[in-house]
């Protein structure tokens, strides 16, 4: 599981006791936009947007973790201080707390006060740790991958249900985006490898004809050759290959066996 963060930015509109006010549809609109426009990057890069935007827009946040799940298992992590992974991993590591419960009843889940709380002893006991007072966690599944967004507060009972509101429609922007930046990343991943199979068959293909022209063989004869020198000195076809075509059939050819009898 890899981890990025960075520091939350300050952000106007808090009330006297420190609260942030209630984002507005303008605002969050804005923010879907740029998570959106993430879609075609990656999907860690997705998730520090969805972390930074949970944190400046949600009521009640003073720092927020992002995870992104492929199967059962987390494959990245996305925080806004460098303190706020822990809190994944523990719940990872004993299989218990909110996000898990979110994750897997598909519902928010949270905790009003870590002073109080008897659910998840391990959590709260790290999370008390680190200065968090209360927490809330929300899940969005697409397929055989999730997202699930976790929120914090410096005091008790700060995230509400006008926190749920916002963060709701935020993970729904951000997990899309995020699903998306793995499918872009899935095909650019494939794309790559294509390629790079199209470029060892043609250079295959170039050694096959020069071994055939060299000791006329078959096509079949000459990739035959080639894998035996590949067996007998531990390196891939490709490779092999790419020796023929550098040693142009002369001395070089004999020392890698071509002329010995297959």
């Amino acid at each position: 599981m890899t981890g990025s963060g960075s520091a939350p930015r300050p952000r106007a509109g808090r009330t006297r006791d420190g609260r942030r006010n209630a984002t507005s549809g303008a605002d969050l609109a804005r923010e879907a936009v740029g998570l959106l426009g993430t879609a075609e990057t990656s999907a860690p890069r997705s998730l520090n947007q969805l972390v930074a935007q949970a944190a400046r827009q949600v009521p009640g946040c003073s720092g927020a973790a992002a995870v992104f799940w492929q199967g059962d298992e987390p494959v990245a992590v996305a925080a806004t201080h460098p303190s706020l992974p822990e809190l994944i991993d523990v719940q990872v590591r004993c299989g218990s707390g909110p996000l898990l419960d979110a994750l897997s009843a598909g519902e928010p889940a949270g905790c009003a006060d870590t002073l109080e709380e008897w659910r998840w002893p391990e959590y709260a006991s790290v999370a008390l740790r680190e200065g968090v007072r209360c927490s809330l966690s929300l899940a969005h599944r697409t397929g055989g991958e999730a997202v699930c967004l976790s929120m914090f507060g410096a005091r008790p009972r700060t995230l509400g249900p006008d926190s749920i509101a916002v963060a709701e429609r935020l993970l729904a922007f951000g997990g899309a985006a995020v699903g998306v930046a793995s499918e872009y990343g899935d095909a650019r991943r494939a794309a790559r490898q294509l390629r790079d199979a199209a470029d060892s068959r043609a250079v295959v293909d170039q050694a096959k004809g020069m071994l055939m022209h060299a000791l006329g063989c078959t096509a079949e004869e000459a990739l035959q050759r080639m894998r035996q020198v590949s067996q007998a000195q531990n390196m891939k076809v490709t490779d092999v290959a790419a020796r023929i075509i550098e040693s142009r059939g002369g001395d070089r050819g004999d020392a890698l066996g071509w002329t010995s009898s297959a």
